[in-house]
């Protein structure tokens, strides 16, 4: 593990191939697992108005969990979204190609949205745990989830500490992230990685 300000981070971040591939996985981190996406208290108003904006493009499956459930319940460790019958994640939406997307991201990228999606679905695969005022990032490795993207990494050249610089400088910074990219060319040295 290696420390970037008030951040440890494991160093397979820094070593990891990492670059996604829809066409191969079908958006199945948004499908997949066993519990919603974590979400923090301050994420909570925006994802109640991303709601409110776009409930009627969404499933109607998802409706019903909201109505009945709620948007947000209680998880483990932290506020998780709803997921409908342990599976999709109460925002997805499904292309032609029937790849999962959030309805979220969708809207930002088609500019009727002002906010990208949950900091926690932003930096998947890589998880964020609180210690105190440390952030531990760990790498949530799921091979049936991220194998496609670890080949494509691997032939493209990409590592994830690169595949995730924008989801780390919201989370982060710039600065932080500039500290943290040499850390990552530090940790590949140290283990032969070529950088």
């Amino acid at each position: 593990m290696f420390q970037v300000q008030h951040t440890i981070i494991s160093d397979d971040i820094a070593t990891f191939r990492f670059s996604c591939d829809l066409l191969r996985c079908k958006g199945g981190c948004c499908v997949i697992g066993d519990a919603g996406a974590p979400v923090t208290q301050n994420e909570i108003p925006v994802i109640n108005k991303a709601w409110k904006a776009l409930q009627t493009e969404l499933r109607p499956r998802a409706r019903e969990v909201v109505m009945a459930e709620g948007l947000i319940r209680n998880g483990y460790k932290a506020p998780e979204l709803s997921c409908t019958d342990g599976q999709e994640c109460v925002f997805v939406t499904y292309d032609e190609n029937d790849i999962a997307f959030c309805g979220i991201h969708k809207a930002w990228l088609e500019g009727r949205f002002d906010w990208i999606k949950p900091l926690s679905c932003h930096l998947f695969p890589v998880r964020v745990m609180k210690v105190g005022k440390l952030d531990y990032l760990n790498l949530e490795y799921v091979p049936s989830l991220c194998g496609a993207a670890c080949e494509r990494g691997e032939t493209d050249g990409v590592y994830l500490s690169d595949f995730l610089k924008d989801a780390l400088i919201r989370a982060y910074g710039s600065a932080w992230y500039s500290e943290f990219v040499h850390a990552c060319e530090e940790v590949r040295t140290n283990y032969g990685v070529q950088v």
